[in-house]
């Protein structure tokens, strides 16, 4: 976590980026409904969501280096998102774990 994102943090205007790890593939369209939900959740909860489903699925590496967290949704972890969640992992992003509903169930933010 980046001192600047440290310093944001305090700032009560302050909304991080937030990437929407969700299941894509499979049923696509469905993913691409919860996705629409979720993005819905994040920003509702304080963040502004990026959503490579909803955007450009091949640049998701390349968008999830933008944002200073990682909004995981839901118990299923595709392949996808588990490369995606260990790429975080590795640059030491915040990862947060949501249920389906958007209830926060876990995070890895050390503050």
């Amino acid at each position: 976590m980046s001192k600047t994102y440290k310093k944001h943090l305090k700032n009560p205007n302050f909304r991080p980026l937030a990437y929407i790890c969700a299941p894509y593939s499979g049923d696509k369209d469905l993913n691409i409904k919860k996705a629409i939900h979720y993005a819905e959740l994040a920003y509702k909860n304080g963040a502004i969501p990026v959503t490579p489903h909803l955007l450009f699925p091949f640049m998701d590496i390349i968008l999830l280096g933008k944002c200073q967290e990682v909004w995981v949704f839901g118990t299923q972890i595709t392949e996808g998102m588990k490369r995606e969640i260990e790429i975080a992992e590795k640059r030491k992003q915040v990862i947060k774990y949501f249920t389906s509903e958007g209830l926060e169930v876990k995070t890895n933010a050390k503050f």
